[in-house]
């Protein structure tokens, strides 16, 4: 788990106030495994698992700053919870009304995209599997072109024979979750925690998402026997209906 590592460690206990929410019943939640406190940990990419957990930091008075879905990288949450500062400095200034205000956060969040380093840029790639589930969105905001959401299993590149047909579009055709978090929250400038749409604004990749950690052998493979007596956290009947592909497929 990347808040348990330096560099973040250190800043979330100096310089940020801590605390959590089960969201397990939310009918927004993702399905996952069972995690023991004390289990094991893996790395993934930035933004995996966004159903599974969001990442709020809030000012004072609990307005979203920004909200970090999935997993991130010690390194790169460090980046956000510097950048929330900054926009909490905005957000207490005497000088600016609230339009204004949010004028100045739409701004500052389009804006960061460029300021992130290469290296949570490269972080910060889609999954396979939810890179396929959201090119078969014909609105998904995580393609580049629009000419590339539709029919991702027959996908093939423009003006090309249909003979070139691919599994699924490019890793180049998709932006990149550290890019779309922060277009989603330029859209929702200095929202109270409580009004703050979480449904709408983690809603990306497949429902269920999960690494299966504390099955791991040390070889790396899984020992499906412990990973049927961990069990599972989510509701099975809403993995059913939203694990339905976009495309009118079940995956």
């Amino acid at each position: 788990m990347s808040l348990s590592q330096e560099p973040v460690f250190s800043v979330l206990k100096n310089f940020v106030v801590c605390g959590y929410r089960d969201i397990s019943a939310e009918p927004y939640a993702g399905m996952s495994g069972r995690h023991d406190r004390e289990g094991q940990a893996v790395a993934t990419t930035n933004g995996a698992g966004p159903h599974n957990i969001q990442m709020f930091l809030l000012s004072p008075d609990g307005v979203v700053l920004t909200c970090l879905p999935g997993y991130w990288a010690p390194q790169d949450l460090v980046t956000e919870v510097r950048f929330a500062a900054e926009l909490d400095r905005v957000w207490k200034d005497p000088h600016l009304n609230k339009s204004q205000k949010d004028h100045v956060f739409s701004q500052m969040h389009m804006a960061h995209i460029q300021e992130h380093p290469r290296g949570m840029v490269a972080r910060s790639h889609l999954q396979g599997f939810d890179a396929l589930y959201e090119a078969e969105k014909p609105t998904s905001d995580f393609m580049k072109d629009p000419k590339y959401a539709a029919h991702a299993m027959a996908w093939a590149p423009p003006g090309e024979a249909t003979g070139a047909a691919m599994k699924h579009p490019p890793m180049s055709a998709f932006k990149t979750t550290d890019q779309v978090m922060h277009e989603r929250m330029a859209k929702r400038p200095f929202t109270t925690y409580n009004h703050f749409d979480v449904a709408a604004y983690s809603d990306y990749g497949k429902w269920r998402y999960d690494k299966e950690e504390d099955a791991r052998l040390s070889d790396g493979t899984v020992d499906h026997d412990k990973l049927g007596s961990l069990g599972a956290i989510g509701d099975p009947e809403s993995e059913k209906v939203h694990n339905v592909h976009p495309g009118g497929m079940q995956p």
